[in-house]
C-alpha cells in the first residue's frame, strides 16, 4: 500500500475517539477544489512511509490511540485495502473510512467483513453537478448506491459536503439533503482557498458568506440527528 503520508494524532477526525490519520496516494476523482494535490496526482516530490514503518507505529500507540481514519486520496480504488483495514483492526483499533463513494460494492464488502467502524463519505454536489464538482465522468449510480448501503449497513456515519462558489449555490444544499436524508450525520464545510488546490483557478475563487449557508443549515438541520457548519 502506498502511504503518502501520517496524522499522528487527531481529536476530531473521528467523534469521540483519539486517532491517527493515514493518508493512501491516488485518487479516481478530480475535484478542482481539491486541496490534496500531491495526493490525488501522486506527485513525484511526496514523501511516502513505508507500510511497514505505519504498522510499527501503531504497535506502539497501542493504549494511546483507539482508533485509525484511512483516507487519501481514495482508499476504495487499491485492491490491498482489505487486508490493510483487516490487519488495523487485528492490533484493536476502531477503523474509519473516509471515501467518495464511488466503489459501493468495495464498501459493502468491507462492511460485511466487520471491518470497518465508521464512514465519513463526501456527498460532492447535487447529482445534476456531479460532473463539473469531480471533474471527470460522473458514476452517480454508484453514488446513490454507497449512500444506501451506508445507511443500511454502517455502524455509525456521516455525509459532508464542501460548498464551493462556482461549482455549487448554497441553495444546492436542500437538493443534496433529498439525496440523503434521512441520515445520522450531514456536515457542511466552507471551501478554503488558502492551500495549493487541484486547479489553481479555485485559489482565486472567494468563499461563501457563512451566514448564507448558516441560514440554510437551520432550514434543514431537522432531517439529521447532528448537522452543522464545520
Amino acid at each position: 500500500m502506498e502511504i503518502g503520508g501520517l496524522q499522528k494524532t487527531t481529536l476530531i477526525d473521528y467523534p469521540g475517539e483519539i486517532a491517527c490519520i493515514v493518508f493512501l496516494v491516488g485518487c479516481n476523482f478530480r475535484c478542482p477544489f481539491c486541496y490534496s494535490r500531491e495526493l490525488v496526482l501522486n506527485d513525484p516530490n511526496l514523501f511516502k512511509i513505508k507500510e511497514e514503518d505505519f504498522f510499527l507505529f501503531l504497535e506502539k500507540r497501542k493504549g494511546q490511540l483507539d482508533a485509525c481514519v484511512v483516507c487519501g486520496g481514495e482508499p476504495t480504488i487499491h485492491k490491498e485495502i482489505f487486508d490493510f483495514c483487516k490487519r488495523i483492526k487485528e492490533l484493536g483499533y476502531k477503523v474509519k473510512l473516509d471515501t467518495n463513494g464511488s466503489n459501493p460494492d468495495v464498501v459493502e464488502k468491507l462492511l460485511k467483513a466487520n471491518l470497518i467502524d465508521y464512514i465519513a463519505m463526501d456527498v460532492k454536489s447535487p447529482f445534476s453537478k456531479y460532473k463539473r464538482a469531480i471533474g471527470v465522468s460522473a458514476p452517480v449510480s454508484r453514488i446513490k448506491k454507497s449512500i444506501d448501503i451506508i445507511k443500511t449497513l454502517c455502524p455509525d456515519y456521516e455525509f459532508r459536503t464542501t460548498i464551493v462558489p462556482e461549482i455549487h449555490e448554497v441553495k444546492d444544499i436542500k437538493q443534496i439533503v433529498k439525496q440523503i436524508a434521512p441520515a445520522k450525520r450531514f456536515f457542511i464545510q466552507n471551501f478554503r482557498n488558502d492551500k495549493e488546490l487541484l486547479s489553481p483557478h479555485f485559489n482565486q475563487v472567494v468563499p461563501f458568506d457563512e451566514f448564507e449557508i448558516q441560514k440554510v443549515i437551520s432550514e434543514i438541520k431537522h432531517n439529521f440527528e447532528i448537522c452543522y457548519l464545520r
